[in-house]
């Protein structure tokens, strides 16, 4: 895969060129809450992962891309758990800088991605999990016609609360 296009987004494939979004990125504690890092991330670290990523998803399971709206790189978005067997996976997004959200790039790389899983992967449905205090991210997903299907009680601590996470599907076909 080289790229997706919407019409106003490019994803992409992640490149060399990429590392310092990367590495502001990973070491943003907000973004820590809604991730797994628990410690600060390297340069150097992300070129080795970088270099070793093997970009054959039915192998890796997986995926990053990145996002560019009007030339500019504004967030990436995530395959996570591709099962080919039930033909489905997860889908994380990010939209880094907030003068960028609530611009409708999101919901574009949204249904770019059902489209690139419905036509080049052959799923079923995407899965997405949404932290409960993530009240943006739940109306946006439903309005590209997720459904919650479920709920994860007190599942994520931060700032000293546990928060309820939400799961999402959409059934493709």
């Amino acid at each position: 895969m080289e790229q997706i296009t919407t019409p106003r987004c490019r994803i992409r494939a992640m490149e060399p060129s990429d590392i310092e979004e990367l590495y502001k990125w990973e070491n943003d504690l907000e973004i820590w809450r809604i991730g797994a890092n628990t410690e600060p991330v390297s340069r150097m670290r992300l070129q080795e992962w970088l270099r070793s990523q093997d970009y054959d998803i039915y192998a890796t399971r997986g995926r990053r891309m990145i996002i560019e709206a009007e030339g500019i790189t504004v967030g990436a978005v995530d395959i996570i758990n591709f099962d080919p067997q039930h033909l489905r996976f997860g889908l994380g997004i990010l939209i880094y800088d907030k003068s960028h959200r609530r611009n409708g790039y999101a919901r574009e790389v949204i249904e770019a991605m059902k489209e690139y899983g419905l036509n080049t992967l052959n799923i079923k449905q995407i899965w997405a999990e949404i932290d409960d205090f993530n009240t943006a991210s739940i109306a946006l997903f439903e309005s590209c016609g997720f459904e919650r299907c479920g709920v994860r009680k007190a599942w994520i601590c931060y700032g000293g609360e546990f928060h309820d996470v939400y799961e999402y599907q959409a059934i493709l076909r």
